[in-house]
């Protein structure tokens, strides 16, 4: 499936809420998206973007890691439903409202947390959402540096 439909279906789930279990188990495909398209990337991906996404699917790793929540039931991660990111840009941009969304939810959850572990790994969780947003952001800039750069290449 198309990155953007599975990032477009991420966003949708994570903000159907339900309890805490629930958006805990969003937030964890949400970074597991974020992890396989960050690795897609740093294969595929335009050769200038590569270090930044390999750091995004490590980070976004790190975000799964921490809420050590696989999803329930038989079926796969969401990620592994990922068959193309199509256009990078595009892919970018909406991944950044994603981890966007990962953040503010985390926020949530880490407020009405009832024990300091759930607090403390939605903490570590927001963190690593925070520095892959990050990572997009610097993997969106590349992009359009490198765009602004070409007619620039074939003026001169």
């Amino acid at each position: 499936m198309d990155a953007v439909r599975l990032i477009v279906t991420s966003r949708r789930a994570l903000a159907a809420g339900g309890g805490v279990p629930e958006r805990l188990t969003e937030v964890w495909q949400a970074q597991a998206l974020a992890q396989a398209i960050g690795s897609r990337l740093a294969l595929v991906g335009p050769p200038p973007l590569r270090d930044e996404a390999t750091g995004l699917a490590d980070l976004a790793g790190r975000g799964c890691g921490v809420l050590d929540r696989p999803p329930p039931g038989p079926d796969e991660p969401r990620a592994a439903r990922l068959t193309e990111l199509g256009e990078t840009r595009a892919c970018l941009m909406h991944l950044g409202g994603l981890l966007g969304d990962v953040g503010i939810a985390l926020v949530g959850i880490a407020c009405a947390a009832d024990d300091e572990a759930t607090y403390w790994s939605c903490v570590e969780a927001i963190d690593a959402a925070d520095e892959a947003r990050d990572r997009v952001r610097d993997m969106l800039r590349k992009l359009a540096e490198r765009e602004a750069a070409l007619p620039r290449q074939e003026a001169g």
